[in-house]
């Protein structure tokens, strides 16, 4: 990435300042602001996220907001309540009250002296989630947004389930909150409080999982904040932003279909990240894009940006598969609209092991996948940092259904979501089914492209689950996620149907034996013919950003992923090592440290003994003043129950000075 030390305007810092709320709670705020915006006022931008300005995301911070400032507009940098050094105590994400505080927050900016009264939001994840909720309250100062790696659906398109089927990163996100939401304020911006509003924070902590499990299927509690329930709640300008190796692409072209005000959408190839500091590469230059949008709706500048194509995508080439990839190679191709006339459905048949153009007599397939089916797994929401992708598919297609095309006779390119429509029958009341798009190499390599989740009792609603009738036929649609992918002359596609996928989604109560009929279940491709227009497409700048943040990294960050069977048991183990490092942070001179661990276990052929554990330990300290606090979290299930141990302890230097456990046990429901 380039670094730019030099911008059009000088650029003032204030590290701490109050904005004060109604009901008496300051929240907490870091300004990048140009030096003369009080005698020449600035639009602002507004972040909105719990993940610390202080400290733990400052890197982040350093990374976009000086830049912004040293062109032109304010930036404001909040922690949500509870927070960082705000007050409060954080009970859950998303929030009516988080809403309710970020309406203040804008009507505070928009007063200030430094500010014209026109303001942006924008964020990853959480900050793009909110800035899609707080954009449908359709506050009069906010102007438009940027949406990065968000969704428009709490329940159906994110980290807590997919197609009914409970994720694993639920508790995973979860156990990351837990731990997060135990740090204490600083006690050189809050001064003596710090210690008073850590307990408070400690004893009032609130168990994330324990809410979203308990709502395991789509109800009030999901729609509140799911943005696709009106569409037409918003009218501010909407920049939809991700990347087909995150977790939360899908939501970009529904955004697109859904919204009707101004709107943009763009994919990279990326993970969950921006895309000028994303991987896999290549990275873009984001934040001149992110100004052009600024200028245009925050400035009333015509920078014709709303001339370009509504929807470009990252067209994927097809690459062997590996765990981590540095680089995707491809293409940007664009849409002027979405969906898009230009895609072509092609329709292929299941017949007996095969992808036909024409169907073949019905014939029963059966299967009953090991439970360690789905091992070598994408990680749902991977972030560029080490093996989070997936492996080669073949040990999985090897305990799955599989049918493959014939050779490709031509390249084949493909842009939106694959679906996958299947007759079948199920010997249980409840029952999982994985579905699978693989690129199939001469040499016989499988690689993923993209998947579904389908748990079969929500076949007709996910907000009215039924259980199946054993034995009886039943027809269902299994989208696959959005993607841009070519498949190469020569190749096969490849669909896999499996009867659980672990460690992605929990698995079903009972083993299950699956029967499809084939000659009737179909998969529908989205092929999209290559178009000369898109080489004619302005390239995007290279990625550049302002100087990173001056610190001592004392641990590097280090991703590992491990797998092990037990020969004589047969149970599987997966590890999953998250160090986030360790570093020093000389302006400020405090010390950071983040470490967490992911255990996945289950026997090949007892869902009932799956067992998943987090533990996390995060460590904050400045000359005498060292605190620490770690958690663990524990999801384990019977047929009927899924139970939680969580522990939770707080350290000032080497004394405990708080400590927690919970045992929940939580009705299954359909699931």
């Amino acid at each position: 990435m380039k670094i730019i030390t030099r911008f059009p305007r000088a650029v003032r810092e204030v590290e701490h300042c109050w904005i004060p709320l109604s009901d008496g709670t300051r929240l907490a705020a870091r300004l990048w602001l140009p030096e003369d915006a009080e005698s020449n006022p600035v639009p602002a931008i507004l972040e909105l996220i719990p993940y610390r300005k202080r400290d733990f995301y400052r890197p982040v911070d350093e990374t976009i907001h000086p830049y912004f400032a040293g062109h032109g507009y304010a930036c404001v940098r909040v922690d949500i309540r509870g927070s960082g050094e705000s007050e409060g105590v954080l009970r859950d994400e998303y929030l009516k009250q988080e809403q309710d505080d970020a309406l203040e927050i804008l009507r505070w900016i928009a007063a200030q002296p430094w500010c014209t009264g026109s303001i942006g939001m924008m964020g990853i994840s959480w900050g793009g989630f909110n800035s899609l909720q707080v954009a449908a309250r359709r506050p009069p100062e906010l102007k438009a947004i940027i949406t990065v790696c968000s969704t428009d659906d709490r329940y159906a398109d994110d980290v807590h389930y997919m197609g009914g089927c409970l994720l694993l990163d639920n508790l995973a996100w979860a156990a990351q909150m837990f731990v997060r939401n135990a740090r204490p304020p600083d006690p050189d911006l809050v001064g003596e409080r710090w210690r008073a509003m850590w307990l408070e924070r400690l004893e009032n902590t609130v168990p994330f999982i324990e809410t979203w499990l308990r709502h395991q299927r789509r109800d009030d509690y999901w729609k509140h904040g799911s943005v696709c329930e009106s569409y037409a709640d918003i009218t501010c300008a909407v920049y939809a932003i991700g990347g087909w190796a995150d977790g939360y692409v899908n939501a970009v072209p529904r955004l697109l279909a859904g919204l009707t005000c101004p709107r943009k959408g763009l994919v990279g190839p990326w993970a969950h990240d921006y895309g000028h500091t994303g991987r896999p590469g290549p990275q873009i230059g984001f934040l001149q894009e992110a100004l052009r949008w600024w200028d245009q709706w925050l400035k009333g500048r015509d920078t014709g940006i709303m001339d370009e194509p509504m929807y470009r995508v990252w067209m994927q080439e097809s690459v062997p598969p590996r765990p981590y990839y540095a680089e995707r190679p491809g293409r940007w191709v664009a849409e002027a609209s979405w969906p898009s006339s230009n895609i072509v459905p092609r329709r292929f048949t299941l017949n007996p092991g095969r992808l036909d153009g024409e169907a073949a007599p019905e014939a029963r397939l059966t299967l009953s996948s090991p439970q360690t089916a789905g091992r070598n797994y994408r990680r749902w929401c991977p972030y560029g940092v080490g093996p989070e992708m997936p492996g080669d598919q073949r040990e999985d297609d090897g305990c799955s259904l599989v049918f493959d095309s014939a050779p490709l006779t031509e390249r084949t390119e493909i842009l939106g979501a694959p679906a996958v429509t299947l007759d079948l029958m199920a010997d249980r009341p409840h029952a999982m089914i994985a579905v699978r798009l693989c690129d199939v190499a001469p040499d016989g390599a499988s690689a993923l492209v993209t998947y579904g989740l389908l748990n079969l009792t929500h076949r007709d609603s996910h907000e009215f689950p039924t259980p199946l009738v054993p034995g009886r036929r039943y027809r269902v649609r299994v989208p696959l996620g959005d993607i841009a992918h070519a498949f190469p002359a020569g190749h096969r596609l490849r669909i896999a149907v499996s009867t659980s996928y672990w460690p992605i989604a929990w698995p079903s109560p009972a083993p299950v034996r699956l029967t499809v009929f084939t000659g009737t279940s179909q998969l529908d491709l989205p092929v999209r013919p290559p178009r000369s227009e898109d080489a004619e497409l302005p390239a995007f700048g290279p990625a550049e950003g302002p100087p990173p943040l001056k610190r001592s990294i004392r641990r590097p960050v280090d991703y590992a992923r491990r797998i092990v069977q037990d020969v004589a048991t047969g149970e599987t183990v997966v590890t999953v090592t998250k160090d986030g490092g360790a570093w020093h942070i000389s302006d400020l001179d405090l010390d950071c440290d983040a470490f967490a661990v992911e255990r996945a276990s289950i026997q090949p052929d007892d869902p009932l003994s799956a067992r998943y554990e987090v533990t996390a330990t995060h460590r904050l300290g400045r000359g005498h003043w060292r605190v620490r606090t770690q958690t663990r979290s524990m999801l384990t299930a019977t047929a009927d129950t899924f139970r939680v141990e969580l522990d939770l302890d707080a350290y000032e230097g080497d004394t405990r000075v708080f400590c927690k456990s919970w045992a929940l046990t939580i009705p299954r429901d359909n699931l």
